[in-house]
């Protein structure tokens, strides 16, 4: 359509030009025909026989000129039998006007039907633009969506200008494929840009913009936004519904604020009414009271929601499932996983991640491996947060032999680990103080495509730190620097505490100036590794003002450089001040906890 458009026009126009060509030489031919038949009626003897005309048709027009004379020959011939024998002969006196009346005839009607035609033409015309601009309007707003859900913000966006540019705006629901893909990829304040943009010029944003917005802004923790949005929805006159109540319900459980929510909620929704909670709305709030402890308050809950709600989601189970392992009682959590199955709802992928995450944190590996195998056997695939989970809970146990055969079983089937998985099983050859293992895992990661980040050079160094490879370790440090990865507080204070372990404490100085100087700030571990370095090598005096700093700024939240320090006192014989430090010790604990009971009798008894 497109293209008989772009070139429909131009051969219309040629058309319309070699039409009325043709149409003027032939009413000139008949004219000249008639003109000669005039003179030889009227018995003009001295006119002589007119030449035949010499005209050239255009090779375009020739077939079609001649089927009209052969048309306009038949009409004068039926508009010459309907007249009188006496008119026929056109030797009467009405016989010129009669002749007259035909030519007068023809050319009307070929004028009206020309300008029929001109007119049909145009109407063409017009309709075949619209159709083509309603045509282009639906295929572009479906290739937004069309590159929305396959993550093409870029294009998506640059195919929204070009419309917009053109005067078409696309529809509402356009705009919600937009602003999800932006808050997918953590582009909040542009879908914020482009919700006022959508209020300024239009369409109209609807419930779920916002919806999808707040949520957004929920996730990265910026609930205060949140709720201003939620209070534009009503100036811009959108009604909230259950599912914007619902967003905001989690964020406040989530920060703990459970009676805000149901007040929120209550406000709302107009309903003072609890027993109008929805499904959604009570697995929120019974996750609340698991995390809380409150497990008589989410168990009264469930049973409602047996009472009132027929249909229980996965999502329900999973919430009763994990609050049941978070307390330890895993024969209630296998028992309502077998339920689930019972009444058709097949447990899903995070349902089985909440049962091997238990079972890993009390070092029952074997049995999380036989969950695992349960999970193939359903058909739910394991994806990479369980077989971190998995692997993370091998290496706790120590067991790297399995968890290695895990690896080797993802790499096999072309399940590419996420760096988080190659880190926990460097991080264990590290801690174990197998170098060749560590760096022949990196190597295996290198070669798989994946590029190791900051923590995976943090268990390299203390790899290198715990051989007593101390420059491999600073050489690690500086390979760091040169791809771009900045070290974290953890790189300093492992190579500060291995200069300190050596008594290089102007190395370790140096290392806490590098530190300062890019940005990280000392931390507790970093001040406790100083002192023990300066006990080490005997400069008490440095260790006490050190320790001094630290009692002061508030840092000290465990007694490990206190304890370094008195250790160091008790064994130099220096009981007096090894007493100070103690009392100091316990005035800071005091201050900080804002004069606690206990600390009261601490301080009593000595």
């Amino acid at each position: 359509m497109a293209q008989f458009v772009a070139c429909g026009e131009p051969i219309l126009i040629s058309t319309h030009i070699a039409f009325i060509r043709y149409l003027n030489r032939t009413i000139e031919s008949i004219r000249q025909d008639f003109a000669e038949r005039f003179a030889t009626v009227f018995g003009s003897q001295n006119n002589p026989s007119p030449c035949v005309s010499t005209r050239q048709e255009d090779d375009i027009t020739l077939s079609s000129t001649k089927h009209l004379i052969s048309a306009i020959r038949k009409r004068c011939h039926l508009i010459a039998q309907e007249c009188s024998p006496n008119e026929k002969s056109f030797g009467g006196k009405k016989g010129p006007d009669a002749v007259f009346n035909v030519l007068d005839n023809i050319l009307k009607g070929s004028l009206e039907r020309l300008k029929m035609m001109r007119e049909n033409i145009s109407m063409a015309k017009i309709n075949l633009q619209g159709c083509t601009c309603d045509y282009n309007y639906t295929e572009h707003a479906a290739t937004i969506k069309l590159l929305c859900m396959e993550g093409k913000l870029g294009a998506a966006m640059w195919l929204r200008r070009q419309m917009v540019q053109k005067g078409f705006f696309p529809d509402v629901f356009t705009h919600n494929h937009i602003v999800n893909v932006l808050c997918k990829a953590g582009l909040v304040e542009k879908a914020d840009w482009l919700i006022r943009e959508m209020l300024e010029f239009g369409p109209h944003p609807n419930t779920a913009t916002y919806n999808t917005l707040i949520k957004a802004y929920c996730i990265v923790n910026s609930v205060d936004k949140a709720f201003y949005l939620f209070s534009a929805m009503a100036n811009t006159g959108i009604q909230p519904n259950r599912v914007t109540c619902n967003i905001l319900v989690h964020a406040l459980c989530g920060k703990g604020l459970f009676k805000e929510a149901k007040r929120m909620l209550e406000e709302i929704l107009q309903d003072n009414d609890n027993d109008n909670l929805d499904l959604v709305t009570s697995t929120i709030f019974m996750d609340y009271y698991f995390k809380n402890g409150a497990i008589i308050q989410a168990l009264s809950l469930w049973n409602a929601m047996l009472l009132k709600c027929t249909n229980l989601d996965v999502v329900a189970y999973n919430v009763l499932i994990n609050g049941f392992c978070k307390s330890q009682q895993m024969s209630l959590a296998y028992g309502y996983a077998c339920e689930m199955i019972k009444k058709g709802l097949p447990p899903d992928g995070f349902t089985y991640n909440i049962l091997i995450r238990a079972l890993c944190k009390e070092g029952k590996t074997s049995e999380a491996c036989y969950i695992l195998g349960v999970m193939y056997k359903m058909g739910v695939m394991p994806d990479q947060i369980s077989y971190k989970i998995m692997i993370h809970g091998l290496c706790f146990v120590g067991n790297i032999a399995k968890a290695k055969e895990l690896l080797s079983y993802m790499l096999s089937n072309a399940i590419i680990p996420k760096p988080l998985i190659w880190n926990i099983i460097i991080d264990f050859y590290g801690r174990c103080r197998d170098r060749s293992n560590a760096f022949f895992t990196r190597d295996q990661m290198l070669a798989f495509g994946v590029c190791p980040n900051v923590y995976t050079y943090n268990s390299l160094i203390l790899a290198e730190v715990k051989c007593g490879n101390f420059h491999d370790a600073c050489i690690l440090k500086e390979e760091m620097i040169i791809k771009g990865l900045f070290p974290d507080i953890v790189t300093y204070n492992l190579l500060i505490g291995a200069a300190c372990s050596l008594g290089r404490l102007g190395l370790a100085l140096e290392l806490l100036d590098e530190m300062v100087r890019r940005g990280r700030e000392p931390d507790i571990i970093t001040y406790t590794e100083l002192v023990r370095g300066f006990c080490i090598r005997g400069d008490l005096k440095e260790a006490e003002e050190l320790c001094a700093k630290i009692l002061k700024s508030g840092l000290l939240n465990d007694h490990v450089p206190v304890q370094i320090l008195f250790s160091t006192y008790w064994k130099r014989k220096r009981l007096v001040e090894a007493f100070n430090l103690y009392q100091e010790w316990l005035a800071s604990l005091w201050f900080s906890s804002g004069g606690s009971y206990e600390c009261q009798i601490l301080q009593e008894q000595l």
